[in-house]
């Protein structure tokens, strides 16, 4: 069976209302519903800036000891953290490597370049 749900840790942890640091938490991956669901959140149509907190609060299922798990929340993240999870999000999601076969134009050397999928963070 495939794993669906990864552990991170987060460099700086997100600080809570009482000081406390969150840092251990868990992902899964991301489903189809999810990406509908981004579509039609409100704050997303209004702003496309916020689609990635909305995208990590419903696949982050576990930071710390916190209960649930809000873009709301995911605002007091800090930017390094932002960061990771953008990029841990995208790692867990495109287990395989994307790349086309391509030639340089200028030299016609042959190569395989990585690809950015649709979807990114």
């Amino acid at each position: 069976m495939p794993t669906t749900e990864f552990e991170f840790t987060l460099p700086k942890g997100l600080v809570d209302d009482q000081g406390n640091v969150h840092a251990q938490g868990v992902m899964r991956l991301a489903t189809a519903k999810d990406e509908v669901a981004l579509q039609k959140n409100q704050h997303v149509q209004a702003g496309q800036a916020y689609g990635v907190l909305v995208r990590l609060s419903q696949v982050i299922t576990q930071l710390g000891t916190l209960s649930a798990i809000t873009p709301d929340l995911l605002e007091n993240l800090f930017v390094l953290d932002l960061a990771y999870l953008r990029e841990f999000y995208n790692q867990v999601n495109q287990q395989n490597e994307f790349t086309v076969a391509t030639q340089c134009p200028r030299c016609s050397h042959s190569f395989k370049a990585g690809m950015a999928l649709s979807g990114e963070l």
